[in-house]
């Protein structure tokens, strides 16, 4: 009784903030593209329907390649042909490069933090530059080649090993754990989980398939902030555990690397990068 009284009062004083907002004379609404009348509270959620895609391909023919919907509190702009999107990446790519962040993802403050969901500030512009020469530069890349063919080596002798013995493969399973091998073995220098073994890859797969999963599901607090009070879905609640579970991960790996007193074999990777920075230059 008491969560369903707290979200009708949250729906009152919605439904009051809206109508305000309507009474009142709204000068930018002029500047925004053309599109259905938004609902009380909702705007135009309901018009996206089970199928978003269909649904917008239908708006788009009505409106126009650019039109604006009401999720909610938050105005979308649409994009909807390869002309206006042009114009928006290339010619505005800078003004539309910071995104709006879900709810899912505010867990543990990580969208403060991750390069994916910073604004376009000299924050993220020294993350992207970090990231750019330690793991996307040319020579990085050729660099870690014989890291990548090595990797692909071990899932060829895996599948070898399986058709000798007449054992089933499978794919989804030793695909993630190989890309997760490469993808810890450039970032940490060490292998995750091993081929065949279903313990640790497939611990982990379920983490990250979690995270995705969430981060990309219907969430009404993402439309309606108020209800982030109440976390209707238990979206970041679960998200926080899976979260929780992810950075302890990475925080023996951190610790074990800062107890490594070998400094005649110094890692050549990203985290190798990231302990070099002094603190007075931490990004």
């Amino acid at each position: 009784m008491d969560l369903l009284l707290t979200i009708f009062l949250l729906l009152s004083f919605a439904a009051w903030l809206w109508l305000l907002r309507v009474l009142k004379p709204n000068r930018k609404s002029a500047n925004f593209p053309p599109g259905p009348n938004p609902l009380p509270i909702i705007g135009n959620i309901l018009e996206l329907g089970e199928k978003p895609h269909q649904s917008l391909a239908k708006l788009s023919k009505i409106y126009g390649p650019l039109m604006r919907l009401k999720l909610g509190t938050m105005t979308t702009v649409v994009v909807s042909s390869p002309e206006i999107s042009r114009i928006v990446l290339q010619k505005y790519g800078q003004v539309f490069s910071s995104r709006h962040h879900v709810d899912a993802i505010r867990a543990l403050d990580h969208h403060k933090h991750s390069v994916v969901w910073l604004p376009v500030d000299n924050h993220w512009r020294k993350l992207r530059k970090l990231c750019k020469e330690n793991m996307f530069s040319v020579q990085r890349l050729d660099r870690s080649q014989g890291l990548r063919r090595e990797k692909l080596r071990s899932l060829r002798d895996y599948v070898k090993e399986c058709s000798v013995n007449g054992d089933a493969v499978n794919i989804g399973r030793v695909a993630f754990t190989t890309s997760l091998n490469l993808m810890s073995a450039t970032l940490f220098s060490i292998e995750f989980a091993a081929l065949g073994s279903a313990g640790s890859s497939e611990e982990f797969r379920e983490m990250v398939l979690g995270i995705m999963t969430l981060i990309g599901k219907p969430n009404l607090a993402d439309y309606l902030p108020l209800l982030r009070l109440v976390d209707p879905h238990g979206i970041f609640r679960k998200n926080t555990v899976l979260f929780n579970k992810c950075f302890a991960i990475f925080d023996e790996i951190i610790g074990q690397r800062q107890q490594t007193t070998d400094s005649s074999t110094p890692k050549n990777d990203m985290l190798e990068a990231l302990l070099q920075i002094k603190p007075e230059k931490s990004v």
